[in-house]
């Protein structure tokens, strides 16, 4: 079954083409991830999906338009948190807005055990009554992971999750995906510039505006595809060695 297919998808900012003729399909259960320069669309097709930008084309979820898709299907970590980090609120808290999206000025007993055992699916159970001002950028990621799953997501989208994350907790977010999805059948794509985390998913979407690649990690990520997204094969091969954002 298909989870995800997009056609023909544009995105435009004013005179700024940020995507065109963006096409692929991505099967059930795939682990997609996204790989591409900085300014390549990455972000912005994540939000296509979800139609928090305008497009031009289709996006269709399981056969249906995304705009009739049950907004439970998806699952979204965003990789700027755009929350006021002095606001006074609890871990807990934030991952029943996954569930309400909206913020819960109360919460009742049921939104209070399924975001508990949101955090103990990502071994975040000891976060939950902190304050997320005190939360360290690895916390943060994972109480903002707990939220995606919080809602049981069909599709999970997740944009630079490992970002201020160290190794080890890095290792451990893609244990607690690698568990969920295994539980689940979820279909995860990911954006990433974790060179070793690209050529594990089942599949690679080399992006530069275009799909310059798309299929197995051994094929997107050949040296041809690797050469026109980037520019320099060597150099894309050290942006994500080195830990740099592509």
């Amino acid at each position: 079954m298909t989870a995800l297919e997009v056609r023909r998808l544009s995105v435009r900012f004013g005179e700024f083409r940020a995507l065109e003729e963006v096409q692929f399909s991505v099967p059930e259960g795939a682990f997609v991830a996204i790989v591409g320069p900085n300014g390549a669309g990455k972000s912005t097709l994540l939000k296509a999906v979800l139609g928090l930008v305008p497009y031009q084309g289709e996006v269709l979820v399981y056969g249906l338009p995304a705009g009739k898709a049950d907004p439970f299907w998806f699952g979204y970590v965003p990789q700027i948190k755009t929350f006021d980090r002095s606001f006074p609120a609890l871990a807990l808290e934030l991952v029943v807005t996954g569930l309400r999206r909206r913020w819960p000025f109360r919460l009742s007993p049921k939104e209070k055990e399924a975001a508990l055992a949101a955090l103990a699916q990502v071994g975040a159970s000891e976060l939950a009554y902190r304050p997320l001002g005190r939360l360290s950028g690895g916390q943060l990621q994972r109480v903002y992971l707990a939220r995606a799953l919080i809602r049981r997501p069909r599709i999970l989208l997740l944009d630079e999750p490992a970002t201020g994350v160290d190794r080890v907790g890095e290792e451990d977010l893609y244990r607690y995906l690698e568990a969920y999805q295994k539980a689940s059948g979820a279909t995860v794509l990911m954006i990433t510039h974790d060179w070793e985390a690209a050529h594990h998913a089942t599949h690679v979407l080399v992006l530069n505006r275009r799909v310059v690649g798309f299929g197995p990690p051994e094929r997107a990520l050949s040296e041809e595809c690797l050469r026109q997204a980037f520019g320099h094969v060597g150099h894309a091969h050290g942006l994500f060695v080195e830990g740099g954002r592509a």
